[in-house]
């Protein structure tokens, strides 16, 4: 288990977003490859924006500190710390109103799983190691046939 002292996490964050260029500091808290669930802290400075993007799974913003608005369409939200925003899945923009820091949850979908990939990256039956298969993590993504891979995108494939 582990735990987090979000307070001094966003003091530094902020901190560092009041004298970076960007105007932004952010660090994962939570998650990444494998998970499902993915936590980031992001601090902004007032005035600065997070340009309109997807969201690639269901998400969340928890304000912690300042007050920031969420652009989705003709749908605007502002919140205050205390509140949890709930993001909706089209695109969106999120502007900082105050100097503010959110806690961004993120719940990707597991990546679906093709039978041949599967093969491709399990160890055959015969060729077991201590009698066991290789376990594959169910929402870790694997490459789709025809398209590269990450050792393809090093050696100047695209991710």
């Amino acid at each position: 288990m582990e735990k987090w002292d979000l307070t001094t996490l966003a003091d530094g964050l902020l901190s560092t977003a009041l004298t970076a260029s960007s105007g932004c500091g952010m660090r994962t808290v939570d998650g990444g490859r494998p998970h499902l669930l993915h936590q980031t802290m992001i601090a902004m400075a007032r005035g600065q924006m997070l340009g309109e993007h997807d969201n690639p799974g269901e998400a969340t913003v928890q304000v912690l500190r300042g007050r920031v608005r969420i652009t989705a369409g003709d749908d605007t939200t502002d919140g205050r710390p205390g509140q949890l925003l709930i993001v909706s899945g089209t695109r969106h923009t999120v502007t900082a109103l105050e100097d503010a820091v959110v806690l961004l949850t993120v719940a990707k979908p597991p990546t679906q799983i093709t039978a041949d990939a599967m093969d491709a990256y399990l160890v055959p039956s015969g060729g077991r190691q201590h009698g066991r298969r290789r376990r594959w993590p169910v929402n870790a993504s694997l490459p789709v046939q025809g398209r590269p891979s990450h050792d393809d995108a090093s050696q100047g494939g695209i991710r």
